[in-house]
């Protein structure tokens, strides 16, 4: 028996209710950058094992409580790219109520707050490349400060591409005549790469600030 759904339309035919090709291809392309990711957590560990003194020597000089803090202010950002979503599906892309009215809010407001909260997090990590820097440790300096800044580095980066496709998302809203299932579909798959590195840079965070 076929697991597709027949859906009926209004003029009472039955039509294929297939996955959405957009989020499958998004899926698949987050699957690769999944692997990419498990190769610098394989790179960090085999250094780590390789050069033990390194990392009793510099690890010390990381600020676990600011990356903590840090840590919190990316998470929370999933949760309110979340909201967005929420609103994206109701095809609601602008707020119903005044400012501070957070209950009817629409998807761009919370992506705008999504938006600020991940710069703030890369603010946060510009922050403490300039610290430890100023200790010594360069991306130069040791294997550590290598596989450190590589690791933090890329995911970063990742960061940043995700900042940029709000951006893009939260124009589109404001450009469209109509939001429509297509607006929709790009912000919920845009959700999807947000929610991608905030889980990758937990990973992170655990490896590299906690597991000392």
């Amino acid at each position: 028996m076929s697991s597709e759904t027949a859906v009926p339309t209004a003029v009472g035919h039955a039509t294929v209710n297939r996955p959405n090709m957009t989020s499958v291809g998004t899926i698949v392309w987050l699957s690769s950058e999944l692997m990419f990711f498990a190769g610098l957590f394989a790179m960090y560990f085999t250094i780590r094992a390789a050069a033990p003194g390194l990392w009793a020597e510099d690890a010390p000089l990381l600020d676990g409580q600011f990356a903590a803090i840090n840590t919190g202010i990316l998470v929370s950002s999933s949760v309110t790219c979340q909201l967005g979503v929420f609103a994206a599906e109701r095809f609601q892309p602008h707020r119903l109520g005044g400012h501070l009215n957070v209950a009817r809010w629409g998807m761009v407001e919370w992506y705008v707050v999504t938006f600020v909260m991940g710069s703030m997090f890369i603010a946060g990590q510009v922050w403490e490349y300039a610290t430890l820097v100023s200790e010594g440790i360069t991306i130069s300096s040791t294997a550590y400060g290598s596989v450190f800044y590589l690791a933090t580095g890329f995911h970063g980066l990742h960061v940043t591409g995700g900042l940029i496709a709000f951006c893009v998302i939260i124009a589109r809203a404001f450009a469209a005549r109509r939001f429509g299932h297509h607006e929709a579909t790009a912000a919920i798959v845009t959700s999807y790469y947000w929610h991608f590195v905030d889980v990758v840079w937990v990973g992170l965070f655990f490896v590299i600030y906690i597991i000392r």
